[in-house]
């Protein structure tokens, strides 16, 4: 357990505040460059966000959150979690802590100058080992806990393309078993794998993927869009084979369907989003006999619309699912809606504040629907949810 931080060291951060938010973007952004001079730290993390300056902007609002939350961490419990999943599918551990931590305070001191008195360092290390060491305690407890059930595994494992299935236009499923035949870990539905993709040749380059089947045993299946500038997706679509070699870190995340369905179910997805849905429907369909679900989807149209047939299969399979779907361009002969899902049809479609919401699409829906459910009146308890990129990567190590 972390030693309780100092009154002084709690004063000191607070006063930071205001430094934090003039040059914070130009503080993380020193710390990945000093860093990256070490190649082997470098590959740690998703080069990607590092190319757009979209990692250093997060970190630094990151940082700043920390900084104004010191004296009430309690307040940063779901970001903590969060950041330890990350960590478990970037494959960081205790020992890569200390890296952060030097290139951190020599940032600090780079840009704030004379400014950064030792005090400032030292309460900022002091700060900085308080977080780090509830992440690692919590990561610790994470990988034990994947290492005591069947198939599971830490770091990178081998796993070989078994089945392609081109799902839409723009997206293809990959069916993948352990390249050691063993077992894997059963996920949770709604969680995802890390891939790296340096045997590609794209030496850097992670992504993650969420799980678009059912937990089992026996194999994964991720279902991915084509980015118009995505290398990794593009090597997927364009590359990847049967037989092909990918890759990843076990399951992660903190976005899954609960145990124990008390409430309603409605499942949000927009796009591509819909891959974790289609983990928990499964599941749904195989253990929750007795749920009430909406599944309610958006996308551009029947073109770009996947997954469908496999989802109204599970639907009549449990037999007490709704399926309402939503096209941008919709045709007469289309079993959808012409439009977009709102916040009025929600409200008058589904349990709505009786009801847990999973929400899963594009940063700009995501954005609209979680603002939008809890000032409609669903409690933010009850709004589950999945973003990925660099702002679950804040604070990350």
């Amino acid at each position: 357990m972390s030693t309780p931080l100092s009154e002084q060291t709690v004063a000191i951060v607070k006063a930071t505040v205001p430094a934090l938010a003039e040059h914070g973007t130009a503080i993380t952004g020193a710390m990945y460059r000093r860093l990256f001079e070490d190649g082997e730290v470098a590959a740690l993390f998703n080069q990607a966000n590092q190319k757009n300056g979209a990692q250093a902007h997060a970190l630094a609002a990151a940082v700043l959150a920390y900084a104004r939350n010191i004296e009430k961490l309690d307040a940063l419990g779901p970001a903590v979690e969060r950041i330890a999943q990350k960590h478990i599918g970037f494959a960081i551990h205790a020992e890569h802590y200390p890296y952060v931590a030097t290139a951190l305070l020599g940032a600090i001191g780079e840009v704030l100058g004379e400014a950064a008195t030792p005090e400032i360092l030292n309460a900022w290390g002091e700060a900085y080992w308080f977080l780090a060491d509830i992440l690692i305690g919590r990561e610790g407890v994470i990988r034990s806990d994947i290492m005591a059930h069947q198939g599971g595994w830490t770091d990178w494992r081998r796993f070989v393309i078994a089945e392609r299935v081109v799902e839409s236009d723009a997206i293809t499923s990959f069916i993948l078993r352990p390249e050691d035949g063993g077992a894997v870990l059963r996920h949770k539905a709604g969680q995802y794998l890390t891939f790296r993709f340096d045997m590609a040749g794209l030496p850097g380059v992670k992504r993650n993927y969420s799980i678009s089947c059912g937990p089992n045993t026996d194999h994964y299946r991720i279902t991915v869009k084509r980015e118009a500038h995505g290398g990794a997706s593009a090597f997927l679509h364009d590359h990847a084979a049967v037989g092909t070699v990918l890759e990843c870190t076990p399951p992660a995340g903190d976005f899954f369907l609960a145990d124990v369905l008390d409430r309603p179910i409605v499942l949000l997805s927009g796009g591509v989003g819909l891959t974790p849905m289609a983990s928990m429907m499964e599941l749904i369909a195989e253990a929750h006999p007795g749920a009430k679900v909406w599944y309610v989807h958006g996308t551009a149209s029947r073109a770009t619309h996947a997954l469908d047939a496999q989802m109204r299969a599970l639907a009549d399979r449990h037999g007490n699912v709704t399926i309402a779907t939503f096209y941008e361009r919709c045709d007469e002969a289309d079993d959808a809606q012409a439009g977009y899902i709102t916040i009025d049809w929600l409200r008058d479609n589904t349990p709505f504040t009786k009801a847990d919401f999973y929400l899963c699409g594009p940063r700009p829906f995501l954005r609209s629907f979680v603002t939008g459910l809890t000032q409609a009146g669903v409690p933010a308890t009850q709004v589950h949810y999945e973003m990925f990129g660099p702002m679950d990567e804040a604070l990350a190590a």
